[in-house]
């Protein structure tokens, strides 16, 4: 797979996990598991991105003894998310188109 394509695509669900409110990256790959496959060193270089798009922000606290850091998704994000959402939908109108429904 292209791999803005599937870059784009990742955003698009971790955004989705965030809509549902504020979450943790072991949580985020829970929430997307049986959508997409996820891992921690490819999820965490995609929640820096968007926090530094200003798609998501982020906040520290102490969980059981231990630093966690809580991720929620702003306005801005959830402008991102319609956006690839629809890019999704056009997607998926080519392929039907294109193949049928199937391949």
């Amino acid at each position: 797979m292209d791999v803005q394509l599937k870059k784009g695509i990742l955003d698009v669900c971790v955004l989705y996990a965030l809509m549902r409110g504020e979450s943790y990256g072991y949580k985020i790959i829970s929430d997307l598991d049986g959508i997409i496959e996820i891992s921690e060193s490819t999820l965490y270089p995609i929640l820096k991105r968007l926090e530094a798009g200003g798609y998501i922000t982020a906040r520290t606290a102490e969980y059981s003894g231990r630093l966690r850091r809580y991720y929620k998704i702003t306005p801005l994000g959830l402008k991102k998310l319609k956006s690839g959402r629809d890019d999704l939908l056009e997607i998926q109108t080519i392929y039907k188109t294109i193949f049928g429904g199937r391949i």
